[in-house]
């Protein structure tokens, strides 16, 4: 049995991938990219890397940052159904559990502010800051264990993006992966436990 949960936030936890996908993928057509699912191919890269990397070019940074500040100021997150029920059970069973996410600390705080009682779950939050290596860097992970007081290979990892997947098994955690973003057959050659939502899960298989 495991003794710890990592998750992933978007498209595990809260139902908001879609958005960021659609963002991306209009952003890479109006700068002009080039990059075939560009939306997929940048997914567990923290903002910093992505904007680095892609858009080199100051001015067009500074409207790509402009324009996604006005997406998450306006966003309504949602969880997914059966997330708070799963994380109920977890802390019935005293499993320490914590967030691993390539967002900032000011989407956190507005998605916190929407949700008060979701923070209470988690002992604790990575984000984009606490990490020089993004996915499918393992960083965050063996990061998020040491807070914990946890060995990686002691911990259940939860995501839904392909290099996030890589990350949670570069770390040496057990890594459930979930279709919510990517087809099971894409997700499968990485890990052969893939279930379509948490609602799925059944926390007493695994801890």
């Amino acid at each position: 049995m495991y003794k710890a949960a990592l998750f992933d936030l978007d498209g595990v936890l809260v139902d908001s991938e879609g958005i960021y996908s659609e963002f991306w993928k209009k952003a890479a057509e109006e700068y002009g990219i080039g990059i075939p699912n560009f939306e997929q191919v940048i997914k567990g890269s923290t903002l910093e890397q992505i904007l680095g990397t892609y858009f080199p070019d100051p001015g067009k940074r500074s409207k790509v940052v402009a324009q996604l500040v006005e997406q998450e100021r306006d966003m309504q997150y949602r969880l997914f159904d059966g997330v708070t029920e799963f994380l109920d059970r977890l802390k019935a069973k005293n499993v320490p559990m914590i967030i691993v996410t390539s967002s900032n600390s000011a989407k956190m705080e507005h998605l916190f502010g929407q949700l008060p009682d979701f923070r209470q779950y988690f002992a604790g939050v990575l984000v984009d800051k606490d990490v020089t290596h993004s996915k499918p860097d393992p960083e965050g992970y063996l990061k998020a264990a040491g807070r914990l007081g946890v060995a990686p290979a002691d911990c259940i990892v939860f995501e839904d993006s392909l290099n996030g997947v890589k990350a949670g098994i570069a770390a040496g955690a057990k890594v459930i992966a979930l279709s919510t973003t990517n087809a099971p057959e894409r997700l499968t050659p990485l890990t052969s436990t893939v279930f379509p939502t948490l609602a799925e899960v059944d926390p007493d298989l695994w801890f």
